[in-house]
Order: C-alpha cells, then sequence, then structure tokens
C-alpha cells in the first residue's frame, strides 16, 4: 500500500504541473494573473467532446482543435478585456474571474452536465509498476508532462519569441527600448497558457469525467502550487507540484478523500504567513517594503 501511494503520489505531483504550468507561465512574462484560468481548461475539456462526439473528428484531431480554440480564446481575451486594464492588479483579477465565471456557468445553463460527458482513455492498458499497476493514460501524462518541460524550456532560452518573453518578463521598460511590443507579448503569453491549459485539459480529463465544477478545482490547485513555489518559477511550480502532490495523495489514503482540496487552502495560507514570495519567488518580502 504504502509503494503504491508513493507511485501515485509521484504521478498526482506530474498532473499538477502540467495542470498549472500554464498559469504559472502567462504570470510570470506578462504579469497577469489569469484567474479565468480554470474555464479555459474545462472550455477545451468540452470542446474536445464536441469535436470528437457531435462533429465526428477522431480524437487527436479534436484534442488539436481544441488546444488551438482556447489558446485563440486566450488571446481574444487579453485584447478585448485585460490590455485595457493592465497594470492594475485587482481589476485583472476581477476581470479574468468574470470571464471564467461567465464560461463555467453558461455550460451549467446550456446544460453540460452529468456522467455522460467524459473523454475516451488514449490507450486502454495497465502496466505492472513496483507491483502496483498503473493505467497507460498516466504514464502518457509523465511523459507528456517530461517532453512540454523540456520543449519550454527549449523554446524560452533558444528562439527569439522566447527571449522576448525573457526580456519583458526580467524589466518590461528595457524590453520596450529595443522595440518589443510587451501588449503583443503579452498577447502570446496569456494565449499561450491558455494553450497549455487546453493541452493538460485533453490528457487530463479522460482519467475522470468532465464536470464544471472541476474548473475551480483547477484554478485553486494551480493558485496553490504558483504560490507555494513562487509566482513566475517554473523551478517554484515543479517542487510546489511535488510538494502538494504528495501531500494530497497521502491525505486521501490515509486520512479521506473530502480533506484533499483543504490541503492546498492550508498550504496557501502557511506559505503566505511565513514566506510570502513563495519558495522561489523573487516578490519583495514584506521587511523589504516597509
Amino acid at each position: 500500500m504504502f509503494v503504491g501511494t508513493i507511485i501515485y503520489a509521484v504521478i498526482n505531483s506530474v498532473i499538477l504541473i502540467l495542470m498549472c504550468i500554464g498559469f504559472n507561465l502567462t504570470f510570470g512574462i506578462s504579469g497577469v494573473s489569469n484567474f479565468a484560468y480554470g474555464a479555459l481548461y474545462i472550455l477545451a475539456a468540452f470542446a474536445t467532446w464536441i469535436f470528437l462526439y457531435l462533429v465526428g473528428l477522431p480524437y487527436f484531431i479534436s484534442a488539436i482543435l481544441s488546444v488551438c480554440f482556447t489558446a485563440f480564446i486566450g488571446a481574444v481575451m487579453y485584447r478585448l478585456v485585460l490590455m485595457r486594464v493592465r497594470g492594475q492588479p485587482l481589476s485583472e483579477v476581477i476581470s479574468t474571474f468574470a470571464i471564467g465565471l461567465a464560461i463555467l456557468e453558461l455550460f451549467r445553463y446550456l446544460g453540460f452536465v452529468g456522467f455522460e460527458y467524459s473523454l475516451p482513455v488514449f490507450i486502454d492498458e495497465s502496466f505492472m509498476i513496483g507491483g502496483v499497476y498503473v493505467d497507460m493514460q498516466r504514464i502518457l501524462i509523465v511523459l507528456c508532462t517530461i517532453i512540454l518541460v523540456f520543449l519550454l524550456w527549449l523554446f524560452i532560452h533558444y528562439t527569439s519569441i522566447g527571449l522576448a518573453f525573457r526580456g519583458v518578463a526580467q524589466d518590461e521598460r528595457t524590453a520596450l527600448t529595443f522595440g518589443m511590443d510587451s501588449d503583443w507579448i503579452a498577447t502570446l503569453s496569456v494565449s499561450l497558457g491558455a494553450g497549455l491549459a487546453g493541452l493538460a485539459a485533453a490528457v487530463i480529463v479522460p482519467l475522470g469525467t468532465i464536470s464544471v465544477g472541476q474548473g475551480y478545482d483547477v484554478l485553486l490547485n494551480a493558485l496553490a502550487v504558483s504560490i507555494i513555489g513562487g509566482l513566475g518559477s517554473t523551478g517554484g511550480v515543479i517542487v510546489a507540484s511535488l510538494v502538494i502532490g504528495f501531500a494530497q495523495r497521502f491525505t486521501d489514503t490515509y486520512i479521506g478523500s473530502s480533506w484533499t482540496m483543504l490541503v492546498s487552502l492550508v498550504a496557501i495560507l502557511l506559505v503566505l504567513v511565513i514566506k510570502p514570495s513563495g519558495l522561489y519567488g523573487k516578490q519583495k518580502e514584506l521587511e523589504e517594503r516597509i
């Protein structure tokens, strides 16, 4: 039982990395806290379901189209709304949360509720790892996350757009003097974050069913991981995902599944009290601001 708990804790941690990296990346580049992130995740899941079952497209094509569609919605959201309130953190939070709430409640209003809304697994097989059966879908999630993190690292460090991302993230005013369009970079970052949310949904949702309420859980996990790891820090996302992933799994196994989400809330409160900038955050601590 203990070995199985460890194995599934690692898998849960990797799922959190994939689920939350888009939210953290957007904030790290543009400084935008996209509180519509969970809704975009659910939007991608339902879009995949619609393309697959109503339009009749192959699963792989449906997933790709849903990721592209979600990325497009992210770009539109920035150009129409966020660009007008950028630099006003409270307005950004309120506007993105309102957009996310509208998306989720629209699906609820249209009747997208019930167990019939689910996506099939890519490969319906299981393997024995350490004496524990692990389904192929979870193995694919682990592989997908490792490849994605590596590709994102290459993209950020060795492409012109990636270097522009880094420039704006480090010093936006200096980047402007070099002719970089910060609004265009921010548009791309929000779009990329939304696309990553769509990618996460396409590979994670087959583990269960699509539900509107799941959007709030995704947002809560994204906030917990980003706050604990440090907003904008990719390394912090990985470490925080491991911490929360193991804590959630052990809580689920030895205490009860009803306490799992409470782990994220408690972790956020502890970090805000002890180290407000997070484990790897670069925001100023309280004593530095006084």
